[in-house]
């Protein structure tokens, strides 16, 4: 096999998603448990498309529906492939014979449920078959305590078997590195491995890691390309779905802070996957980032903010205690403040809306003051409305703009007015009832009230 860039060569990724993954206590597949913001699968996905992979073969078992149209919405061009009988690993990925008889340069055998391992492992795995001229490439890690794994067994730096720990000698036990179950192979001897693969175990199953000893009776090598044992943590219940999600937001804090960004206290705050953050952004304590939020450069989320499908602008505050949601939009210069709530609802530059109000299905113009307690009343219990506010008008504390409604340029809405018609540019809009007071009133209702 040649040694020529990964980009030349083809290669097809078989992605086992089969397993129900009844550990997890839901009626939920596991490989579409959340990480981060998006699925286990959809993790793995990416790491492929990142890796040069030009085709996907996922491998489901029956009745997984779900799994398959989670598929389709994130691969569109990916073949499905059933397995109909739980017979091993080395039999799940033949249920994809079909896609690996075209022969691709390149075979990956990857896991759904191993959401951590990054793109440039794939490719690293997929150069070493070149580099090594080997037919089988095996991930190995080390773990801090390798009870239970089945290890490597190397010789004069090939590697020679993979012994599982109940087959194991008891020098073999000692050996650290172990099996991390993904695999690459030279995609043009794939199918003659695969099966070659025998049944002779206990369980009549068919096992992956026994390609191993098929390569080496073939007189092929295999070779071992090893990882931090935290990419290929697998996921079988709820407890290692947090710890991977603990190791994700370690990686996804890391980056921010290598790309420019200030965090008082990184292991308070919670990024998705997608999110985007310019350079000089500080972030304070307990800020939760849902998918689809990009904070651009300068910009500031202060303590206990939660942002999803939002957008900041240079240089704007948000918080503490802000919720931007899906569609809102923060020019440069913004300011949202503690217990305001924004909805699809663009603020243009230098808009300040500091204290306790909602705006949302909105437009508020540059420059403009949204005062304490102001709400935008857009829906009636069947329809969305919207609000605009023009440039350089003030809304008083306590109002209420009940869309549909435009309030102009430079208006000025008087505190604890109800705002039901259009208010010109430049205008004062009041919308009280004239207040009305009855002289002891007070002390009659508190006398009334001890004696009964």
């Amino acid at each position: 096999m040649n040694s020529e860039p990964t980009s030349k060569r083809t290669c097809l990724a078989v992605v086992l998603a089969a397993g129900e993954g009844t550990r997890m206590k839901s009626s939920k597949p596991k490989v579409l448990h959340a990480l981060a913001g998006r699925s286990m699968l959809a993790h793995v996905l990416a790491a492929l498309a990142a890796a040069e992979v030009d085709h996907v073969a996922v491998v489901v078992g029956p009745g997984h529906e779900a799994v398959e149209a989670e598929v389709q919405k994130l691969k569109p061009g990916a073949e499905i492939f059933l397995q109909t009988e739980r017979r091993g690993t080395a039999h799940a990925v033949l249920a994809a014979r079909q896609a690996i008889a075209r022969g691709y340069d390149d075979l990956l055998v990857v896991f759904a449920d191993t959401p951590l391992v990054r793109g440039e492992t794939f490719l690293a795995m997929r150069r070493a078959l070149a580099d090594y001229h080997a037919a089988v490439v095996v991930l190995g890690f080390e773990p801090e305590d390798p009870t239970g794994y089945g290890r490597l067994i190397r010789e004069n730096g090939e590697l020679v078997a993979i012994r599982e720990e109940k087959d194991a000698s008891e020098e073999e036990r000692e050996i650290g590195l172990c099996n991390a179950g993904l695999m690459a192979f030279g995609g043009h001897g794939a199918l003659k491995l695969l099966d070659a693969i025998g049944n002779t175990n206990a369980k009549n199953e068919y096992y992956l890691t026994d390609a191993v000893a098929v390569a080496r009776a073939h007189g092929v090598l295999a070779a071992v390309f090893d990882v931090p044992a935290d990419e290929v943590l697998g996921v079988n219940d709820r407890f290692q779905l947090s710890v991977a999600e603990s190791y994700l937001q370690e990686r996804l804090r890391l980056a921010a802070m290598q790309a420019g960004v200030t965090m008082r206290e990184p292991t308070s705050v919670y990024f998705s996957f997608d999110t985007v953050l310019g350079r000089d952004v500080t972030i304070e304590p307990h800020v939760v980032f849902g998918p689809g939020v990009t904070v651009a450069e300068g910009a500031s989320i202060l303590a206990f903010s939660h942002l999803e499908g939002a957008s900041v602008g240079p240089n704007a505050i948000v918080g503490p205690f802000a919720r931007l949601r899906p569609g809102a939009v923060l020019h440069e210069n913004v300011h949202v403040g503690n217990f305001v709530e924004v909805k699809a609802a663009v603020l243009e530059a230098g808009v300040k809306a500091n204290h306790l109000s909602y705006i949302g299905d909105a437009k508020i113009g540059a420059r403009s003051n949204i005062g304490a307690g102001t709400i935008t009343c857009n829906y009636n219990g069947f329809s969305k409305f919207f609000t605009e506010v023009g440039e350089d008008a003030f809304v008083g504390v306590h109002s209420a703009l009940v869309a549909p409604v435009k309030i102009g340029a430079g208006a000025y809405i008087g505190t604890g007015s109800v705002i039901t018609q259009d208010v010109p540019a430049d205008a004062l809009a009041l919308a009280r009832v004239h207040q009305i007071e009855k002289p002891g009133w007070a002390a009659a209702f508190r006398a009334k009230n001890k004696k009964s």
